[in-house]
């Protein structure tokens, strides 16, 4: 009962924030296009890169461009549905958090929820386009795709919320939640191959970036249901720690002289 609530509340969240962001419809399309060209960009890097190798750490062209399929829909799945999973320290910070402590709802999923980013669902619009037009149309594969996408937004949101939940235990904490986000999108979007010795460490626990995109593109390469188990595994071990993890600070926070209006 309570799982359908959250997912009622989430989705009635999720109608409010399109119809806000469509109601200024010429911002929302250039911030999607824009989102668009700038991602487009990097096809052509790629392009010339692998132009003059035949692959890196492993991956080919396509093997690359698969891992920037999958992050770029699960980062804009998670920036769409869940905007201000990036602004906790912040709400924490400046004592932003009262008016969703006064509401009869899940608080965690109350604050995450409540906005978005709009310039994700370039992300999200981009990551579709590149999969099919690297992949083809096949909807297996296309379905595998999707399901691993929503999986790694959550795996993503997940680590989001630890990192930015530290603010609860050492104060302003913008800096390490800033480096947690700038390494999670870093590590995720480059061949495994590359990393070796403590950064492959890295990769596979305290920054879980080989479970948003190279384990998914190993499974669409050569499916493994050990592999499948293990990745959904990770993802629900890591949503039940971040939601313990920010209940816990959550004990600790102190409200802030701010009034802040919560329509």
């Amino acid at each position: 009962m309570e799982v359908k609530k959250n997912l009622k509340l989430i989705a009635m969240y999720f109608r409010f924030n399109l119809s806000a962001s469509m109601e200024y419809r010429t911002s929302f399309l250039i911030q999607t296009f824009g989102m668009i060209l700038n991602n487009a960009s990097f096809i052509f890097f790629w392009w010339v890169l692998f132009g003059n190798i035949e692959s890196i750490g492993g991956y080919g062209f396509k093997d690359v461009m698969m891992l920037w399929a999958i992050s770029s829909v699960s980062y804009g799945i998670s920036f769409v549905i869940f905007g201000n999973a990036r602004r906790i320290t912040q709400m924490i910070v400046n004592g932003e958090l009262d008016p969703y402590l006064l509401q009869p709802k899940d608080v965690l999923i109350n604050i995450i929820s409540s906005s978005t980013v709009i310039s994700a669902w370039g992300d999200i619009i981009y990551g579709i386009i590149l999969f099919v037009g690297v992949n083809g149309v096949h909807i297996a594969d296309f379905i595998l795709f999707l399901l691993f996408s929503v999986n790694a937004a959550l795996l993503f949101s997940s680590v989001l919320i630890f990192a930015n939940s530290l603010a609860f235990y050492m104060g302003n904490s913008q800096g390490i939640s800033g480096l947690v986000l700038e390494f999670m999108i870093s590590f995720s979007i480059y061949p495994e191959g590359i990393y070796k010795g403590f950064a492959k460490y890295i990769i596979y626990t305290i920054v879980p970036a080989a479970f948003i995109t190279l384990i998914p593109v190993r499974l669409l390469q050569y499916f493994s249901w050990r592999w499948f188990i293990i990745l959904l595994a990770v993802s629900v071990a890591w949503i039940i720690f971040a939601f313990w993890f920010f209940y816990k600070g959550l004990k600790k926070y102190e409200s802030g002289n701010l009034i802040v209006n919560k329509l």
